[in-house]
């Protein structure tokens, strides 16, 4: 048996998904953020609001390009790489 009642389980908060930066990493699970499960919230916060889902990813986007390159300026972060990890997991699928 679990240490947490199955009643209390309910009310014990997750921890969010956030990105670590400057190095873009999430904060729980050190994948690079977006990780899937911010991904998943993601979808779930702007479900009917995709342009507002695609400006927002947008913005990070160009904040986590400016944290990278600062980071590594000599061997920085290579464009279409980021695109896919920040905006091209958010496309519809019959676009992709």
């Amino acid at each position: 048996m679990s240490r947490t009642a199955p009643e209390n389980r309910a009310t014990t908060p997750c921890r969010q998904h956030l990105p670590l930066r400057p190095l873009w990493l999430c904060r729980v699970c050190a994948a690079p953020w977006p990780c899937p499960v911010a991904r998943l919230t993601l979808r779930r916060e702007y479900a009917h609001d995709r342009v507002g889902l695609s400006i927002y990813l947008c913005t990070v986007l160009h904040e986590a390009a400016a944290d990278l390159y600062r980071l590594n300026p000599h061997d920085g972060p290579d464009p279409a790489a980021l695109f896919t990890r920040f905006l091209g997991w958010a496309r519809p699928r019959h676009l992709r």
